[in-house]
């Protein structure tokens, strides 16, 4: 009696392992970040990229106007992949571009911006990366564009063709 019920507890034991990996298998555990959110900009004070004096963001996000802070450094393959797409929205009247410069040398985003050109209007520094985490950033670039103060689209990655055109159909 004894050497019938081990091969039954075995078989049901390894259905049961069975089961539950196939179950795990199924599950997708890759996580994708939500890129259309609409809540409020952190308020947070960095240097200023020029100056390199202390601005708060209360200074440059203001009224109901379209701002676009994007997240990039000169040492991001992805962001100079981004930048003809950034320098085409800069040239969009109803459009402020901010950039963040995240985790970089100030030598190499000079050069960076001097032979890619300058789309922003303004900088803020990010030395030790904190102001991207403020504002729920998984790496560079990333963009988020922000009208009336809140974050009507995030673009997650470099922005390209589809991210643009969604741009500027929301900037009209």
């Amino acid at each position: 009696m004894k050497i019938k019920i081990l091969p039954l507890i075995i078989i049901s034991l390894s259905i049961i392992v069975f089961i539950i990996f196939f179950k795990g298998l199924k599950n997708s555990n890759i996580y994708t970040p939500n890129v259309n959110i609409e809540k409020n900009i952190p308020i947070f004070t960095a240097l200023s990229f020029d100056e390199e004096i202390k601005i708060n963001s209360n200074e440059i996000f203001q009224g109901d106007k379209f701002y676009l802070l994007n997240i990039w450094s000169s040492w991001c393959m992805p962001c100079r992949e981004e930048h003809s797409f950034l320098i085409d929205l800069s040239k969009n009247e109803n459009l402020i571009i901010v950039g963040l410069n995240y985790k970089d040398k100030k030598n190499n985003a000079l050069s960076f911006l001097s032979k890619l050109k300058n789309p922003y209007n303004f900088i803020f520094l990010d030395k030790d990366g904190t102001v991207a985490i403020e504002w729920g950033a998984y790496g560079v670039p990333e963009t988020f564009l922000i009208h009336e103060k809140k974050i009507i689209k995030k673009v997650v990655g470099p922005i390209n063709q589809t991210s643009f055109l969604d741009i500027k159909k929301l900037l009209k």
